[in-house]
């Protein structure tokens, strides 16, 4: 299921967008929001789907070098055990995985020198080779390299430049879907008829969370800056960065408009953040300020949590 973590960049990547296109339509930003949401939901199977092109690509390859005038006997009896992997065949034989790639469109056919590209660098890594050429050759040995596949691949800034292509709203995804890919295929056993595949959210608050924590934004972002201004008095707030801003006005947002999330969690999940989408001293600053805030909101009895634990 998509982390809280990316359904919070997504919000402030939303807001982003509304502020920086002059939108006045709530409406309009918030059926972005779940049209990004849905997308990184798409992604998911769009990688579940990677390491059987790479396997049919490799398969070609063989049938391809049998066909030669002067086959060696390599050619003529190659090493299927990349091709035949148990792993990869039940995610090939999927009905539950197909029919959602059917009915959301996805395809890697336009893309065939992309899987090229993997491949001709997949057989260069440690790990396959130890794959191919070890003793054992059990379901287990084939999950294990099916895992190291997808780890292995997160780093592939030419898959990542492929997927931008497809779409741009993939950008900055491909960590947090690897993470359901692998945890996908940790779960599958020989015994295993279908993939069980994880939903697009741990629960049905997740996608109200990230539809109010954007339109909350949007409709107190005037208040919330005199917020910002005021825990930032140190600083010109004109100076303050863009994103920075943006950070700061949707986490105090979060701390203020639910109830249920405890303090250390949203500020932890912001100042994560911020690392990535600020420089070191920005989020550092971020850190500072949202530490502030929280202390002071307290005090002041603006921000009330409700159960225990949640301060």
């Amino acid at each position: 299921m998509l982390s809280r973590r990316l359904l919070r960049i997504k919000v402030l990547k939303s807001l982003y967008a509304h502020l920086k296109s002059d939108s006045t339509s709530l409406k309009a930003s918030e059926k972005y929001l779940v049209e990004s949401i849905d997308k990184a939901y798409d992604l998911y199977f769009q990688m579940l789907t990677l390491i059987i092109e790479v396997a049919r690509y490799a398969e070609g390859r063989q049938e391809i070098a049998k066909q030669k005038m002067l086959a060696t006997y390599e050619d003529l009896n190659p090493n299927r055990r990349f091709v035949d992997n148990g792993v990869v065949q039940l995610l090939a034989s999927s009905d539950s995985l197909g029919d959602e790639v059917a009915t959301r469109k996805l395809t890697w056919s336009r893309y065939p020198d992309t899987i090229k590209d993997i491949y001709n660098k997949l057989v260069e890594t440690d790990f396959y080779r130890s794959y191919m050429t070890a003793q054992s050759n059990t379901f287990v040995d084939d999950r294990k390299f099916v895992e190291d596949f997808y780890e292995w691949i997160a780093d592939d800034e030419a898959l990542q430049d492929t997927l931008d292509e497809m779409s741009l709203l993939w950008n900055d995804d491909l960590s947090f879907i690897l993470f359901m890919v692998v945890r996908t295929v940790s779960n599958l056993k020989r015994s295993h008829t279908d993939v069980k595949l994880l939903p697009q959210f741990k629960s049905e608050e997740d996608l109200e969370f990230s539809k109010t924590l954007l339109i909350k934004s949007l409709v107190q972002y005037d208040e919330r800056q005199e917020l910002v201004e005021k825990y930032t008095s140190n600083w010109d707030v004109e100076r303050v960065a863009f994103m920075d801003n943006l950070i700061i006005t949707v986490a105090i947002t979060e701390l203020l408009n639910f109830d249920s999330i405890p303090v250390k969690v949203t500020l932890d999940e912001w100042i994560d953040i911020a690392k990535y989408y600020s420089s070191p001293s920005s989020s550092t600053f971020i850190n500072g300020v949202l530490d502030r805030a929280a202390s002071e909101l307290q005090e002041s009895g603006q921000m009330t949590k409700t159960g225990r634990g949640l301060l």
